[in-house]
C-alpha cells in the first residue's frame, strides 16, 4: 500500500517538476548542454570557472526578436534553475540573426550528471544584465575581444591600449578580429594590474590566423619575452633562450596560441597542446609596456589577424587550455542546443516537426505559401472534376440504356426542346451535379451530341412526314461532322482546368527545390558569419530548408494521382461519345438511305 502511495505522489509531482520555471516573466527557455562524452573522448574535463561561448544563429535559434534590444531580455541559469550565471554579449545582430554570448559556467558543472544550463529569453520588460567584467575572475588582467570600434579591455581592470592602429576584420575566430598589415600595432602601457610574475604564474592566450609565412613577426612582446612567428613556426624567446615550435601554423585558418609561466618554466601551447618548453630563466617579473604585432629593430611587423587576446595571473594547465580551444573553436561541437520551450510546452517539449518549422526562413515561408495556394487549387479542381465526371458518366449510362431500347424508326424519340435547367447546367455543371435538380439527361454529354445530331437530321427531313424521305451520303456526313464538332466542344469542357493539375505536378517540386536551395544558402551564409561549423549548426537549417521540398512533393503527388484518375475517366467518356456517334449515324443510314 505504501508503495502505491509513493508511486502516486511521484506521478503527481512529475508534471510540476517538468514545468519548473525560473521566472514566469520570461516566456521561453533553451537548454544548453556541454557534451561530456565528447570531452571524455578527447581526455578533457570541464575546468572550474570556465567560460562557455554560446553561438546563436539560424541553424540553432529562430527567435532573435525575443532577445530584446541589444539582448536585454536574455538571462542564463545553472542546471538547478536557481543560480543566475554571469554573461557578456559580445555581439548580437538580429538582422543577420546571429549572436555571440560568453557565459561563466557553474563551478560544479564538471561533477554534474547532466552538465547543462538554461538560456531564458522573451521578457519585453527586462533590463540589460550583460556584464563584460563579471564573467572574469580577479586573475584575468586583460582581455581584448577586438569588437567593432576602439580596442578596449573587457576586464574590470580596464587596461586600455595607448595606441591601437589595427583595423577590424569581419569573420574573426569569434565575431570580429584585429587585422594587422605589418605596419599596424597595439601598445599597452604598463600598470600595476598588468604585472606578470613567474612566482605567481601567468598565462597569455590568443587566436591567430596567418595567410602567408612571416619573417620573425612579433605577436606579443614585453621586456625580455617575445612570442613571434618565423615562417609558419611559432617562436618563444625568453631572455637569451629561444624555442622554435616543431609544429607550424596552418595558413588561412584560426589557431589558438598560449604561453604559460610557472615554476617549471615557460611552455608554448598550440591548440591546447604543448609544443615546447623553456626551463626557468632569469626573467621573474615582466612589468614594462606591452607591444602587440609591433615591428622590432626596423623589421616589418606581423601580417595577419589576432582575436581574443587575454592575460591571466594564473598558470592554466593543459586541460583548461584544451577546453578553451574546444569550446571557442569555429568547429566546436561540445555545446549542444536544445529545443526552445515555453511553460505550457515544457512537459512534452516541441515535436520535431514544430522545431523544424520554427527554423524555416522568411524566404522559405514565401515558397511554402505559394505551394499552399497551389495545393488548395489542385484539390478544388480534383474534387470538382471528380463530381462532374462521375455525374456525367452516370447520366451517359442512363441515356445509352434508353437509346438502346429505340428501334431505327424511333431514333429521334429521346430528343427534347431546350430547357432552362439545361442552360443552367452549361453555366455551372458542378452546381447541377451536386443538386441533381435538372432536366432528364442534362448532365449527359452524349445526350448533347445526340441532340445536335437530331437537329441536323430534322433540318434535312420533313419533320411532319419523315416517312419515305431519304438522306444522301453527303447529308449523313454533315450530320456526323456536326456531332463530331459538339464532341470536341464537350471534350474541351471535360479537360478544362486540368492544366492547373499539370502546373501543380511539374511546378510544385521545382518551387519546393527553389525554397530548399535558398534555405541552404541562408544556412551556410549564417554559418560563415558565425564561424561555427558542425552538425548541430547545419542540421536544423538544412531540415528547415527541406521543408519546402516536402511541401512541393505534397502538392505534386496528389495532383499526379488525381490527374491520372480524371484523365482515365475522360478517356472512357470520350470513347463512349465516339461509339455513340457511329451507332447514331449507322441507324440514320439504315432508316433513311
Amino acid at each position: 500500500m505504501n508503495r502505491i502511495v509513493c508511486l502516486l505522489i511521484v506521478l503527481l509531482m512529475t508534471p510540476a517538476l517538468a514545468q519548473a520555471w525560473w521566472n514566469e516573466d520570461w516566456g521561453y527557455r533553451k537548454k544548453l548542454t556541454v557534451d561530456a562524452q565528447k570531452l571524455q573522448q578527447d581526455g578533457v574535463k570541464i575546468p572550474a570557472d570556465a567560460l562557455a561561448l554560446v553561438r546563436l544563429h539560424t541553424g540553432n535559434f529562430a527567435y532573435f526578436a525575443d532577445l530584446g534590444e541589444k539582448g536585454k531580455a536574455v538571462r542564463f541559469m545553472s542546471g538547478d534553475d536557481k543560480t543566475p550565471l554571469k554573461f557578456y554579449i559580445e555581439k548580437i545582430d538580429p538582422v543577420n540573426e546571429m549572436a555571440l554570448i560568453w557565459v561563466k559556467l557553474p563551478k560544479d558543472l564538471a561533477t554534474a550528471k547532466d552538465p547543462s544550463f538554461w538560456m531564458y529569453y522573451g521578457n519585453p520588460n527586462a533590463v540589460d544584465a550583460s556584464e563584460a567584467a563579471g564573467i572574469f575572475d580577479v586573475a584575468q588582467m586583460l582581455d581584448y575581444h577586438f569588437e567593432a570600434g576602439p580596442v578596449k579591455d573587457a576586464t574590470a581592470y580596464a587596461n586600455q591600449p595607448a595606441l591601437a592602429t589595427n583595423s577590424v576584420l569581419e569573420g574573426g575566430a569569434i565575431g570580429e578580429a584585429g587585422a594587422f598589415d605589418g605596419a599596424q600595432q597595439i601598445r599597452v602601457p604598463s600598470s600595476p594590474s598588468l604585472q606578470m610574475q613567474t612566482s605567481v604564474g601567468w598565462t597569455l592566450s590568443m587566436w591567430v590566423k596567418i595567410d602567408q609565412p612571416q619573417t620573425d613577426a612579433v605577436l606579443f612582446q614585453r621586456d625580455k619575452l617575445t612570442l613571434s612567428v618565423r615562417g609558419q613556426q611559432p617562436v618563444l624567446t625568453v631572455g637569451d633562450k629561444e624555442m622554435v615550435s616543431p609544429a607550424g601554423l596552418n595558413l588561412a585558418s584560426w589557431q589558438n596560441l598560449a604561453v604559460t609561466a610557472g615554476a617549471t618554466g615557460f611552455t608554448l601551447y598550440i591548440d591546447g597542446k604543448a609544443a615546447g618548453i623553456i626551463p626557468p630563466a632569469d626573467v621573474s617579473v615582466l612589468d614594462g609596456d606591452i607591444s602587440i604585432a609591433a615591428a622590432l629593430d626596423g623589421s616589418r611587423g606581423f601580417s595577419g589577424a589576432i582575436d581574443e587576446l587575454g592575460l591571466s595571473k594564473a598558470t592554466l594547465d593543459q586541460n583548461a587550455l584544451q577546453f578553451a580551444d574546444l569550446m571557442e573553436g569555429q568547429n566546436s561541437t561540445i555545446l549542444t542546443y536544445g529545443e526552445d520551450t515555453t511553460p505550457d510546452s515544457e512537459g512534452g517539449g516541441e515535436s520535431y516537426v514544430i522545431a523544424t518549422l520554427n527554423n524555416v526562413t522568411i524566404d522559405g515561408w514565401v515558397i511554402i505559401g505559394i505551394l499552399a495556394v497551389m495545393f488548395v487549387i489542385s484539390w478544388v479542381v480534383m474534387v470538382a472534376k471528380a463530381i462532374v465526371l462521375n455525374n456525367t458518366e452516370s447520366e451517359n449510362k442512363k441515356f445509352e440504356a434508353a437509346f438502346k431500347e429505340l428501334n431505327t424508326a424511333e431514333v429521334a424519340q429521346l430528343d427534347r426542346p431546350e430547357e432552362e435547367d439545361a442552360e443552367d447546367y452549361e453555366e455551372s455543371p458542378l452546381l447541377l451535379s451536386l443538386t441533381g435538380n435538372h432536366a432528364a439527361f442534362a448532365g449527359s454529354c452524349i445526350y448533347r451530341v445526340y441532340h445536335i445530331g437530331v437537329q441536323e437530321m430534322n433540318k434535312r427531313l420533313n419533320v411532319a412526314d419523315p416517312s419515305g424521305q431519304m438522306l444522301s451520303a453527303q447529308a449523313l456526313n454533315a450530320v456526323k461532322a456536326s456531332m463530331d464538332g459538339v464532341m470536341v466542344r464537350e471534350l474541351q469542357k471535360l479537360n478544362s482546368q486540368m492544366v492547373l493539375l499539370t502546373i501543380a505536378i511539374s511546378g510544385g517540386p521545382f518551387l519546393g527545390l527553389l525554397g530548399t536551395v535558398v534555405g541552404v544558402m541562408i544556412t551556410f551564409a549564417a554559418i560563415a558569419v558565425s564561424g561555427e561549423v558542425n552538425v548541430n549548426a547545419i542540421a536544423p537549417g538544412i531540415a528547415a530548408a527541406l521543408t519546402a521540398t516536402v511541401c512541393g512533393l505534397a502538392v505534386a503527388i496528389p495532383a499526379l494521382f488525381g490527374y491520372n484518375y480524371l484523365g482515365s475517366k475522360i478517356k472512357v467518356i470520350t470513347a463512349d461519345m465516339q461509339v455513340f456517334i457511329d451507332e447514331f449515324v449507322a441507324k440514320l443510314a439504315e432508316q433513311y438511305s
